[in-house]
């Protein structure tokens, strides 16, 4: 199973490795600010390459979640992670992703979607990606919907971000109509 992709000339979508544990806390660290109001509170150890590089590794044992970065040659500039994933019936899983405040305005954030709902439909062969939005995050909300995806629901109180409670709008993208257990190419 192949889940890289390359995105523009000099950034990549791979796997996440515990090596990168350094830069994506740099990063993190750096866009701390950026983040705070999309984010739950991240206590210190967020930000400590140790404690990065084992939550990478267990992300990378578990079969319910696909961890990616955003990688130029010598740094992590964002992610995209698929969790809660579901086989069977109905082959489903919850996006979410981050670009670095230094590379927003590059589009990484929309073919890094785009690459991961090809990826999710060719290689993992799912059939539904589903991704929530704080209400007044329209950043995010235009990146899903250039992606094909559409608002199906609202939920009140629906995670707790920034230290509350806060509605959240769902939104979803059906990838496929294959049966389960199909290849991409119908076989």
């Amino acid at each position: 199973m192949n889940l890289t992709r390359q995105l523009t000339a000099d950034v990549e979508l791979r796997l996440v490795r515990p090596s990168d544990a350094e830069s994506f806390c740099a990063a993190q660290y750096r866009c701390r600010e950026q983040l705070r109001p999309w984010e739950p509170v991240r206590k210190d150890e967020w930000y400590e390459p140790a404690f990065q590089a084992a939550r990478f590794q267990a992300a990378l044992d578990n079969d319910l979640i696909v961890p990616w970065v955003l990688a130029t040659s010598d740094r992590v500039i964002g992610t995209m992670t698929l969790s809660n994933i579901v086989r069977g019936p109905w082959r489903n899983a919850d996006l979410g992703y981050w670009v670095d405040a230094a590379e927003v305005g590059r589009g990484l954030a929309s073919a890094g979607v785009a690459a991961v709902c090809e990826l999710a439909d060719t290689e993992l062969l799912l059939h539904r990606i589903a991704a929530s939005t704080l209400v007044d995050n329209e950043a995010s909300q235009r990146v899903l919907q250039k992606n094909g995806f559409t608002q199906f629901g609202f939920a009140p109180e629906y995670l707790h971000i920034n230290g509350a409670w806060r509605d959240h709008n769902l939104y979803q993208r059906i990838l496929n109509k294959r049966e389960p257990g199909e290849t991409s190419a119908g076989r």
